[in-house]
């Protein structure tokens, strides 16, 4: 007797087709195994990606959401201060619904002139600069924000505008222009533009005695918006695990560690706030040559971090920031000494699910549920 299966499982199965002889787990999905528990499971996809038929069938299979990796950040977004190109976001987004997948989104700002317009640190803003810079972001987030008002679902309103250096707000064009009201008005104007999306504050803060600056920037930043009444759902967490770009690399979680990183969380839910991982990845740069060794390894961390993280019933949604090794930004960063291919993520090149797919699933698996956004 044959049984009727919906759209989103048709194009699932014509995507996972397309996988190449990649292996495919004989079991459920991640995000099947997420929203048994009320979540969801996600992943970062660049445009580029949208041409991998074996890669993007296996995010059709495995995700139950995706994120713009860079294509809605002001660089990629606006080549001059005149002009927007939503060419590639578009593209992601028309994937996103003919696959049934949700669309979160990434970032309204990213608050580091490194990362930023290229243009704008020379921008004459002209005699009145911080009129016309406030006019310049209320229009940019109005004009994005508003484009997927009926798609995006999440927004990370503003990534890492806090330097973990200081634990203060980073000193950028427009911030120096706009000062901390710069904050307020990126969430107001995306609520105004997106009334019915999670507003979300998104930063890499760590483990570790070496990040308590930056963790402690971020709940002073998190309690100011409360108190001011900004609106605002939900932490994003990045997740960048296993030694970032500039942090210790660890191969597990010391007991001081795990609790101060709690101290922190439970800070944030007093707040009211909801929580995402939203770009996770185990950094391997520290760990062993052989691959078996380096896999568990990573597996292990992964576990440890997600059990902890997943025990909290305000975390809502699980992204990994790449859902295979070949489309990992760690490959070109802070590389190994040895000069080996990075293996951050759930499946590697050829797309064959490695041991920290099931330490995702493992970690779902024992997750307690909770209520989900959707």
């Amino acid at each position: 007797m044959s049984q009727a299966i919906s759209r989103r499982q048709a194009l699932a199965l014509s995507g996972a087709a397309a996988l190449c002889g990649a292996a495919r787990p004989a079991e459920e999905s991640l995000d099947a195994l997420a929203r048994k528990k009320g979540l969801r499971f996600g992943t970062a996809m660049p445009a580029g990606a949208l041409a991998d038929a074996g890669y993007s069938g296996l995010i059709a299979q495995e995700c139950g959401l995706i994120v713009p990796e860079n294509e809605l950040k002001w660089y990629v977004l606006r080549p001059s201060a005149e002009r927007f190109d939503f060419g590639p976001a578009d593209r992601l987004a028309a994937f996103a619904r003919e696959r049934g997948l949700g669309f979160r989104g990434h970032t309204l700002l990213w608050n580091r002139d490194e990362y930023g317009a290229k243009w704008l640190p020379a921008h004459d803003f002209g005699s009145r600069p911080r009129e016309a810079a406030g006019r310049m972001l209320r229009d940019h987030i109005r004009t994005v924000a508003g484009r997927y008002a009926n798609q995006i679902d999440s927004w990370d309103v503003i990534n890492e505008t806090v330097d973990p250096a200081t634990g203060e707000l980073r000193a950028t064009v427009l911030g120096k222009l706009l000062g901390p009201e710069l904050i307020d008005i990126c969430f107001h104007e995306a609520k105004a533009a997106a009334p019915k999306a999670r507003l979300v504050y998104n930063d890499y803060m760590n483990f570790g005695a070496e990040e308590a600056t930056h963790r402690k920037g971020v709940l002073k930043l998190l309690e100011g918006l409360k108190a001011r009444g900004v609106p605002i759902d939900a932490l994003g967490i990045q997740g960048h695990i296993g030694g970032g770009v500039d942090s210790t690399p660890v191969a597990r979680f010391s007991a001081a560690d795990q609790r101060d990183w709690r101290a922190f969380v439970d800070e944030v839910r007093g707040m009211g706030l909801d929580l995402l991982i939203t770009e996770f990845d185990v950094n391997d740069r520290a760990m062993p040559a052989d691959t078996a060794r380096r896999d568990a390894e990573v597996a292990a961390l992964a576990k440890d971090f997600l059990d902890l993280m997943l025990d909290y019933r305000e975390l809502k949604q699980v992204l990994v920031w790449g859902l295979a090794d070949r489309y990992s930004w760690l490959q070109g960063t802070a590389p190994r000494a040895d000069g080996l291919p990075k293996r951050p993520t759930p499946y590697d090149t050829d797309l064959k699910a490695k041991p920290l797919r099931a330490a995702i699933a493992a970690a779902f698996r024992a997750a307690p549920e909770r209520r989900t956004w959707a």
